[in-house]
């Protein structure tokens, strides 16, 4: 009995997407005035098809360009060369690729297969965090960030703020537009994670005026300002607190601890052989600087025979013992913006922080916002394509289906992607050299 490959959801397919990919790129300007025999659109399109096939180089990917499966299935019509590519993509601004995760986040949302990561009472879990994808003494661009050092050597170096919709019961995350963290124009001083923020809190609420969500978020933005900033753009957040870092909130905790207003809930769960200790208090001012700023506190401790975890948290929405033990799994799954997210395109195949090309005005930032917009489509597969879901699980991990896949690519010819994950799926049989013999 043969085994019949999974159906595909037709508009949430990776060749659907690809050609929403292809159609956002169709419509950002291109303000060349000559030298237009490549369209720009192609010239992105490539970029994006390098990153979605996980070429380890541009000088790798460059070796293939001629291959016509980035015709068939990633819609290129003229693929640039690398040296062509970075001349083309250097003075595109990264904005103008904001639509693009728009118009696929849209396609999720139209296709309900974005019900399964709602976490709470509609709400969805979005995660913020920095990180640094790149590093030199000697390779810089107008965009990057300068770090000083005593001897007067300058480091130059790039971040960004990424943002991923996360659930504490799901693998997959849904990356949103990161946020670049660069040297604006014509200044001296370097951009910050908290700058960064404000403007994607702005971006957010334009491109996502209506959806709830509940921001998740690391210790250094439990402030005064930036909670301000949310509550301007109707954002509840859960924000991890350190005893270090906010003392008076912690005195805070224990003085009315002495008075009883301190509630205390256990559960146990002795499957796993787990305690979860909590105790958490409403209503408390933030720090001494701002009374006037009232949060509610959450302690969790996680205690197994073997070890205790420690964890604390603020947020704004009222913690009784019935939503406390949602609001902590909430809390503990913003590692998956570092995990799931930076360390899935840094370790499994992506190659994030591998210099594609510099540049000397936004080519490294373009290059990482499409590496993120290719990793946004395999993740709307692994939450969407039953076939991707079921190969995955044949080969075992997501670096020998990337390999199987690239290889493929680059062996056979392919009306489109889904024809190549069939042959991945039943397999494909190489045929036998035919040897012909003079019998004369």
């Amino acid at each position: 009995m043969s085994i019949v490959a999974p159906k595909a959801r037709k508009h949430l397919s990776a060749d659907a997407l690809f050609g929403l990919v292809r159609n956002g790129f169709a419509h950002i300007p291109d303000a060349r005035l000559s030298e237009t025999d490549i369209a720009l659109a192609d010239a992105l399109m490539a970029a994006f098809a390098m990153f979605s096939l996980k070429a380890p180089s541009l000088l790798a990917f460059d070796k293939e360009r001629v291959e016509g499966n980035l015709h068939t299935i990633y819609g290129i019509e003229r693929v640039p060369c690398d040296t062509r590519m970075r001349e083309m993509l250097d003075p595109v601004s990264p904005k103008v690729l904001r639509p693009v995760f728009k118009s696929i986040f849209r396609q999720l949302q139209r296709g309900k297969a974005l019900e399964p990561m709602a976490f709470l009472d509609g709400h969805y879990l979005l995660a913020l965090d920095g990180t640094e994808y790149f590093s030199s003494k000697t390779i810089h661009c107008a965009s990057c960030l300068q770090k000083v050092h005593r001897n007067g050597a300058i480091t130059y170096f790039h971040q960004l703020l990424g943002a991923a919709l996360i659930h504490p019961d799901r693998r997959e995350v849904i990356p949103l537009m990161p946020e670049p963290i660069v040297r604006p124009n014509g200044t001296a001083k370097n951009d910050c994670e908290r700058n960064a923020a404000k403007r994607f809190m702005a971006k957010l609420r334009q491109d996502h005026p209506h959806l709830k969500f509940i921001i998740t978020e690391d210790s250094l933005s439990a402030n005064a300002p930036h909670i301000e900033t949310l509550h301007r753009h109707g954002l509840h957040y859960i924000l991890g607190v350190k005893e270090g870092d906010h003392a008076y909130l912690f005195q805070q905790v224990q003085a009315v601890e002495h008075d009883r207003r301190v509630s205390v809930y256990e559960r146990h769960d002795r499957a796993a052989g787990v305690l979860h200790r909590f105790r958490f208090v409403n209503d408390l001012p933030l720090n001494a600087s701002h009374v006037d700023m009232r949060v509610n506190f959450i302690e969790y401790w996680e205690i197994s025979d073997t070890k205790v975890q420690h964890f604390s948290w603020v947020t704004d929405l009222h913690v009784s013992k019935r939503n406390v033990f949602h609001l902590m799994r909430g809390g503990r799954a913003r590692w998956k913006i570092e995990n799931e997210t930076f360390n899935t395109l840094k370790n499994q195949g992506y190659h994030f922080e591998h210099n594609y090309g510099h540049g000397t005005q936004n080519l490294s930032v373009v290059f990482a916002v499409l590496m993120m917009l290719a990793f946004l489509v395999d993740q709307a597969q692994q939450l969407c394509c039953a076939l991707f879901q079921a190969i995955w699980a044949k080969l075992g991990s997501k670096r020998l289906l990337w390999e199987r896949m690239r290889a493929l690519f680059y062996t056979y010819a392919f009306a489109s992607m889904r024809q190549l994950f069939e042959a991945l799926w039943y397999g494909f049989k190489k045929s036998s050299p035919l040897i012909m013999i003079d019998s004369s």
